[in-house]
C-alpha cells in the first residue's frame, strides 16, 4: 500500500491532507467530494483520535486504476481471454501472447511467506472510527478483503475473497466483536452454512489495504470455486503472499487482518448509507467475535465512502466490466454483452443483448422472443447478475452491429441513426430500440416472490421481492417520439402534473403529495387518461415520480435522475399498471404504455444527506489541499 500510494505521488496522482480530520462524517465527505472533483488520491496525514494515517480516493479515477496496473494490465486480459476461450485463444495467439499467459498463470499461484513477526497487534478500537452518514450505525471498514473457506483444512485456492461491509463499533457490539454483512448470493454463504452443518465455527479473516490489486480482486466476479486470490496475483503482478497463524490465513502484504469466527447467532447491524442512495435498515446479521487484531508498523487504513451514483465503486465497476467481457459469452452462450447500469444502483436495472436462434428460419416480422427468455433464466441464475431486478433483452439479430461502449467511435456524426450498432451502455438507445419492439401483450415475464438484492427495499420485506424480464425481438412495431408538444394533448388527472420526456418514448409524471400513503388507487385515473392520449403508443413508457423537476433535456444528469428514481422505488410486481390488464393463462398482459410507480413508499429506505456544516468544511479542506472545484462527467 505505501509503494502504490508513493507511486501515486511521484505521478501527482495524489495529494496529502496534512490538517487533522474528523473520521466522523468529515472525511468521508472530503472523499466523496474529491471522487465528484475528478481530484486526485488523498493521503490524510492526522486522523483525529486515531495513531493510524489513512487513504482514500485510491480507485477514483479510471487514469489511476489503469497507472496502478500498468505493468499487468495487458497480461491479465490475456489470461481471462485464455480462461474465457481456450481453443480460440490458441488458434490465434502470438508468441508474445502465449508468453504473457504464461507468465499471468505463475502469478496466479499463491505463495507462503512471512509470518507473524511481521506485524504489530492493536485493537478494532484503534482503526480509524470512519462513519461516513449521519443516521450509520457506527463506524465501517468499507474496503474489506474478508476471507473464508469451505472446510477447516481447505487448500489455499479454495479461499473465497470477497468484499462485505464490516461494522467495528456501534449497535451492541462488544470491544472484540464485528458486523459482517454478507448477502445471502455470496460464497462466504456456503461457506457458514457448511461449519453450522458441521457443528464447527467458521473462520474468517478481514484483509485491509497491502496491494491495490487485492482490493480488486475482492470485489471481481470470480467463478464459484475459483479464488479470488489467483486474480490478485495476476493482476498485482506477484504472486498472492499469506502464511497461517492459528488456523486463520493472513495475508502477508495486508496492512490490518482482523481474525476471528463467526458467533453461532446473529446482532443487529447498521443502517449503513449505502451505493443505492439510501440507507439499508438496521437487521440482525452475522457477527465475527474477534480473536486477533493485527497491525504493520505504521500502517496506513484504505477506506472508500459510498453513496449515489456515481462514486469510486463506479470505476470499480467499470473496471471490471472491461477486464471480464470476454468470460461472459464464455459463460453463457448465446450473449453478447451485458450491462448493469450504475445510475441506478447497479443491481436494479440490466441491460443484456442475446442471440434468437430458435427458429432460424423466421422472417423478421414473425420474429419473437424464445431464445432470449431461456438466456434471461440463464442470467438471472448467473453470478452477480442474478440479483437484476429489471432486466431488458433485446436480439441482436434486430441490429447492424453489437458493439460495446468501448467500440463505439468518438466522432459518431450527429446525423447517424444512434441505434445502427446495439449497444447496452447507450442506455437512451438500448431503451428505445426495446421499446420500439416490445409487445405488451407477450414480452414482460415477471418473477414473483423471489429472492432480490439485500440492499433493495423496494419489495415485500428484507431479501423478498420480484423481478421484470422485458424481452424485445422483431420488427419495429411502433414510432417513438421526443416532442414536447406533444404533452399539450395530454389531459391529465387531478394530482398529476409537470410531465417530462425522460428519452425518447419514455415519460415521466409528477403525483403531487396528498399526504397519504401511495396507493394502486391513484393510479386508475392516470390509465384512463393514457389510454385516451392520441400519443400513448409513441411513449410506451411511464414512470410516476414525486418530482420531475430535474428531469428533461438532453444532460447527463437528468437522464440519471429518471433512472435513478424509476428503478431504486419500483418494485416489478407491486408497482408496474398497464391499460387493459388482465391474464391470459396467468400472464400479464396489457396495452402500451407501461406504467411504473416509482413515487417514495413507506416501505422505503432514506435517501442519503448530510449536513451543510459537514459539505462546507469538506469543501475548504480541499481547497486548502489544492484540490480544484471541478465536476466531473457523471459517466
Amino acid at each position: 500500500m505505501r509503494q502504490a500510494l508513493q507511486d501515486l505521488e511521484k505521478a501527482g496522482l495524489l495529494r496529502r491532507i496534512r490538517e487533522e480530520v474528523d473520521p466522523h462524517l468529515q472525511m468521508a465527505e472530503i472523499a466523496r467530494q474529491a471522487f465528484d472533483r475528478g481530484g486526485p488520491a488523498l493521503l490524510f496525514e492526522k486522523v483525529k483520535g486515531c495513531r493510524f494515517q489513512a487513504a482514500a480516493n485510491i480507485f477514483g479515477t479510471r487514469e489511476r486504476m489503469e497507472f496502478l496496473f500498468r505493468d499487468t494490465l495487458e497480461s491479465t486480459r490475456t489470461a481471462i481471454s485464455f480462461k474465457s476461450n481456450p481453443i480460440d485463444f490458441f488458434r490465434h495467439a502470438t508468441p508474445a501472447a502465449l508468453f504473457r499467459a504464461a507468465k499471468a498463470g505463475i502469478r496466479a499461484l499463491p505463495k507462503r511467506s512471512g509470518s507473524i513477526r511481521d506485524f504489530e497487534e492493536c485493537t478494532l478500537a484503534d482503526l480509524p472510527q470512519i462513519v461516513g452518514w449521519p443516521e450509520d450505525g457506527g463506524a465501517f471498514v468499507t474496503l474489506p478483503q474478508v476471507a473464508s473457506r469451505p472446510a477447516e483444512h481447505a487448500g489455499i485456492l479454495q479461499t473465497n475473497l470477497g468484499m462485505y461491509r464490516v461494522q467495528i463499533s456501534g449497535n451492541d457490539y462488544s470491544a472484540n466483536e464485528c458486523g459482517l454483512h454478507y448477502q445471502i448470493k455470496r460464497d462466504i454463504a456456503r461457506h457458514h452454512r457448511k461449519a453450522i452443518e458441521e457443528g464447527r465455527p467458521l473462520k474468517v479473516s478481514v484483509f485491509i489495504g497491502g496491494p491495490p490489486a487485492h482490493t480488486v480482486a475482492a470485489v471481481m466476479p470470480m467463478p464459484e470455486n475459483l479464488s479470488e486470490l489467483t486474480f490478485a496475483g495476476m493482476l498485482g503482478g506477484r504472486r498472492f503472499r499469506y502464511f497461517e497463524h492459528d488456523g486463520y490465513l493472513v495475508s502477508s502484504d495486508a496492512e490490518f487482518c482482523i481474525l476471528g469466527e463467526m458467533a453461532p447467532d446473529l446482532k443487529p447491524e447498521g443502517p449503513f448509507g449505502d451505493h443505492v442512495g439510501y440507507y439499508s435498515g438496521k437487521h440482525p446479521f452475522p457477527y465475527m467475535r474477534v480473536k486477533k487484531v493485527l497491525c504493520k508498523k505504521n500502517a496506513i487504513y484504505p477506506f472508500t465512502s459510498v453513496g449515489r451514483p456515481p462514486k469510486e465503486d463506479t470505476i470499480f465497476g467499470d473496471f471490471i466490466h472491461e477486464l471480464t467481457k470476454p468470460m461472459v459469452p464464455a459463460s453463457i452462450p448465446g450473449v453478447h454483452a451485458v450491462h448493469a447500469v450504475d445510475a441506478a444502483g447497479v443491481h436494479p436495472l440490466c441491460l443484456a443483448i442475446a442471440s434468437e436462434r430458435f427458429v432460424p428460419y423466421a422472417r423478421p416480422e414473425n420474429r419473437e422472443p424464445m431464445e432470449l427468455l431461456k438466456t434471461a433464466n440463464a442470467l438471472l441464475g448467473f453470478n452477480q447478475v442474478s440479483l437484476s431486478k429489471y432486466l431488458m433483452v433485446a436480439a441482436k439479430e434486430d441490429a447492424s452491429g453489437t458493439l460495446d461502449a468501448s467500440e463505439i467511435p468518438a466522432d459518431r456524426s450527429a446525423g447517424q441513426d444512434a441505434r445502427e450498432s446495439l449497444d447496452v451502455r447507450d442506455v437512451p438507445a438500448f431503451f428505445a430500440h426495446v421499446l420500439e419492439r416490445i409487445d405488451f401483450s407477450r414480452d414482460l415475464h415477471f418473477q414473483t416472490s423471489t429472492t432480490i438484492d439485500t440492499l433493495d427495499y423496494t419489495g415485500t420485506s428484507l431479501n423478498h421481492g420480484s423481478k421484470l424480464v422485458v424481452a424485445a425481438a422483431g420488427l419495429k412495431r411502433r414510432e417513438l417520439r421526443d416532442n414536447s408538444e406533444d404533452l399539450a394533448s395530454l389531459a391529465l388527472p387531478a394530482g398529476f402534473t409537470n410531465p417530462k420526456i425522460a428519452m425518447k418514448g419514455v415519460l415521466a409524471i409528477q403525483r403531487n403529495a396528498t399526504g397519504a400513503a401511495p396507493s394502486s388507487d391513484d393510479i386508475t385515473p392516470l390509465l384512463d387518461a393514457l389510454t385516451k392520449w392520441q400519443f400513448r403508443e409513441n411513449y410506451p413508457w411511464v414512470s410516476i415520480v414525486d418530482d420531475t423537476s430535474t428531469i428533461g433535456g438532453s444532460t447527463q444528469k437528468s437522464l440519471d435522475d429518471f433512472i435513478w428514481m424509476t428503478f431504486t422505488r419500483s418494485d416489478p410486481a407491486q408497482d408496474a399498471y398497464g391499460p387493459d390488464a388482465h391474464f391470459v393463462d396467468k400472464h400479464w398482459s396489457i396495452q402500451a404504455p407501461l406504467v411504473i410507480d416509482a413515487r417514495i413508499k413507506p416501505r422505503h429506505q432514506k435517501p442519503l444527506s448530510v449536513p451543510e456544516t459537514v459539505i462546507g468544511d469538506a469543501s475548504k479542506i480541499l481547497d486548502n489541499a489544492g484540490i480544484p472545484l471541478r465536476r466531473r462527467n457523471a459517466h
